[in-house]
Parts: C-alpha cells; sequence; structure tokens
C-alpha cells in the first residue's frame, strides 16, 4: 500500500534527497509522482530504500515517468531488454562507470535520467557519487559564466564504447554502433527547473566546438576540477533493494570500485529526454 505520508530528506548540501513513504512497486498515486519529479528537477538524484521489485514492476516504475531508452552497448536481463546488466563479478577488477560522467551526453537527444536498482551488493564498498551540475555552475565567476555561454562541445561515444575490452566482455558489447556525435551548448537550461547547469563530462565530452583538443583541454580540466569539488557532491551507500533515480542533464555520477574479489549486481533502466539548450 502506498504511504499516506511521502517524506524527503536532503542528502547533500547541494545534490540528492532520499524519498521514504513510498512503495514503487505499486503504481504510483498522482500525489508521489509530482513529488518525485519535484524533487528530481531541484535536487537532480533521489533515492529509495528497502524496495523489492520484480523486473516487470522496475519497468512498469519507470514507464510513469517516460518512454524506455534501449540501450546499444550493455548487456541485457534475458527476456527484458529494457533492463541492462551493471555488473562486476568477483574475478573481473574493472567497473561500470568508474569516473565522472553523465549518460548519452553523445546522444543527439540525450537520456532523460536512470533508474538503478541495487539486487547484490558487496558487505563494503561500491558506494556511487553524485554532482550538482546546477551548483559547479552557480559556483562559476560571472567571467567565466559569460564566456560558456557561448560556447558549445562536441560529445562521442566512439572513444568509449567503440573500442572493444577484454575485461568488459559479455558486459559491455556491440563496439560498431559506436557511431554516435552530438554537439550541445556548455551551459544549458533545465527544461523542468529552469535553472542553469554545465553540461560538459570528463567521460564523453572531447572538445569545445571550433576548437582544438589541445585549446580545449585546459578550460576542460579546469571545469571538470571545478564541478567534482566535495561541496558540490554526496556519497550514496548502497543497500540490497535501494533504488538511485538521477537526472543526467544536472547531474555527474561516478561508481567506485573498491570492492575487489566482491560481487556488485545492479539492474538500470534509462529514460528517454528531450532537446536540451
Amino acid at each position: 500500500m502506498q504511504s499516506n505520508t511521502i517524506r524527503v530528506s536532503p542528502v547533500g548540501a547541494t545534490v540528492g534527497a532520499e524519498i521514504a513513504g513510498v512503495n514503487l512497486a505499486e503504481p504510483l498515486i498522482d500525489q508521489a509522482v509530482a513529488t518525485i519529479r519535484l524533487t528530481l528537477a531541484d535536487r537532480g538524484v533521489v533515492f529509495f530504500r528497502d524496495q523489492t521489485l520484480r523486473q516487470d514492476q522496475h519497468i512498469a516504475l519507470a514507464r510513469q515517468f517516460g518512454a524506455i531508452n534501449i540501450n546499444r552497448f550493455f548487456a541485457h536481463v534475458e527476456n527484458y531488454p529494457e533492463i541492462a546488466l551493471v555488473v562486476k563479478e568477483p574475478r573481473q577488477t574493472r567497473n561500470i562507470g568508474g569516473g565522472w560522467h553523465t549518460d548519452h551526453s553523445y546522444d543527439q537527444i540525450p537520456a532523460m535520467g536512470s533508474m538503478l536498482y541495487a539486487r547484490e551488493v558487496p558487505p563494503t564498498g561500491g558506494d556511487t557519487l553524485f554532482a550538482s551540475m546546477y551548483a559547479a555552475y552557480d559556483a562559476l565567476s560571472d567571467g567565466l559564466k559569460q564566456t560558456l555561454l557561448g560556447l558549445r562541445a562536441v560529445h562521442s561515444s566512439r572513444h568509449v564504447f567503440g573500442v572493444a575490452r577484454d575485461d568488459m566482455k559479455g558486459r559491455i558489447g556491440n563496439a560498431e554502433l559506436a557511431t554516435q556525435d552530438a554537439v550541445h551548448p556548455v551551459v544549458i537550461t533545465h527544461p523542468d527547473s529552469g535553472r542553469k547547469a554545465l553540461y560538459v563530462n570528463p567521460g564523453f565530452t572531447l572538445r569545445f566546438d571550433g576548437w582544438t583538443d589541445e585549446e580545449s583541454r585546459p578550460l576542460l580540466d579546469l571545469l571538470y576540477r571545478h564541478a567534482a569539488r566535495p561541496e558540490f557532491t554526496c556519497r550514496f551507500a548502497w543497500r540490497t533493494g535501494s533504488m538511485a533515480f538521477w537526472d543526467n542533464r544536472s547531474t555527474w555520477h561516478y561508481a567506485l570500485n573498491d570492492y575487489q574479489g566482491e560481487r556488485r549486481l545492479m539492474h538500470r533502466i534509462t529514460l528517454e529526454g528531450c532537446e536540451i539548450g
């Protein structure tokens, strides 16, 4: 049953909120959907604890917030192509998402966000960091804001997913499909909150449009160091049954790889977005 009391508690100073009083396995009441949407637009990522979801319930939940993006590169749950597997086995040393990035910035219309559900987690480690690109933009000097407002950046999937890696065999594939390139504003206005956010990331951004790689690197590196400042971040410690729902337009995330020899199994559904600018 749905709770009559939905409780929202901030997690970090600038990003993240935990929402209690919601059973994600059931169809959400309008109040719950509205609260989640508003909190997501404001805080960038929302967390839920102690949820028990079958695969079909995970899919039904996601569809209450948008159309589902079928991932080109990730292995998926058998019989459920909507659900990408984010897994690291005890014998594997490299994890998925082990660096600051935002998903699908290489697409012409980037994904809105993702719902990541924890099915098996290590006894310690495996946390995920999130960073607010609202806060990162707001803390820039007026002069740098003015400079960035006139810039666009090139994003690509080719250098990440277009190279077959033995240590990702069975988890990441279809390298021949990594042909996505996109050019987006460096500063976007979030379509739901109306706030400005920095929109470059270390994972998929290559250069400023019209600039060379060499010319772009110093300013991009400065922005990356700035956006990852601790005061713009929060850290989420997973438990089995935890769910994180993040907005790719206003956050970065970073999956920590500090649980060697242990298994971590997550199910991810990505939601289609809209044009950004």
